[in-house]
């Protein structure tokens, strides 16, 4: 899949123009990320990134036009900074909720209901690889599971060696 520099390697000064630019910017940031699995990033990678330096025409978007976008994607909830320079941040192109359910999902169509898994297993068994939560970061994972928590569909536990999780 190639992923393009959309249109210009600036910013539109136009009020109406510049919000529909940021949200196409954001929707392939994200695309991208979802496409590559990618959760965490720094904004020295981004900067080279397909999405934002488009090599084959010498177009590329400032940094600091590169954190409006992702100011952007934080404002809607898909983004959260990792430090107060703004240099590594979390991104989620689905959010914790809509992890939980695509897990939950999967362990009731499964008839788990009832079990308990250790997040590596849940996360990295064999028993998930063809299924889009495997390979999930554990940051990730463990806040899918605090939303099944509050929706009383699960209990994230403490095991001998780490963390579980039991469906009910």
């Amino acid at each position: 899949m190639q992923w393009l520099l959309l249109i210009v390697d600036r910013l539109q000064p136009n009020v109406d123009t510049r919000q529909k630019q940021l949200a196409a910017w954001c929707s392939l940031a994200l695309s991208y990320c979802r496409h590559h699995k990618l959760y965490t990033l720094g904004i020295m990678e981004v900067q080279e990134c397909p999405v934002f330096n488009h090599k084959n025409i010498d177009r590329k978007l400032s940094t600091e036009a590169i954190l409006i976008v992702f100011e952007e994607l934080r404002k809607k909830g898909n983004l959260e900074w990792l430090d107060k320079n703004k240099t590594q941040c979390l991104v989620m192109w689905r959010r914790p909720e809509e992890w939980g359910k695509l897990i939950y999902q999967w362990v009731s169509k499964n008839g788990m209901v009832n079990t308990v898994f250790t997040l590596y297993e849940l996360a990295n068994g064999d028993d998930t690889e063809s299924e889009e939560f495997h390979g999930l970061e554990e940051w990730m994972l463990i806040r899918s599971l605090q939303a099944l928590q509050t929706d009383g569909k699960a209990e994230v536990i403490t095991m001998d060696d780490g963390k579980g999780v039991k469906f009910f």
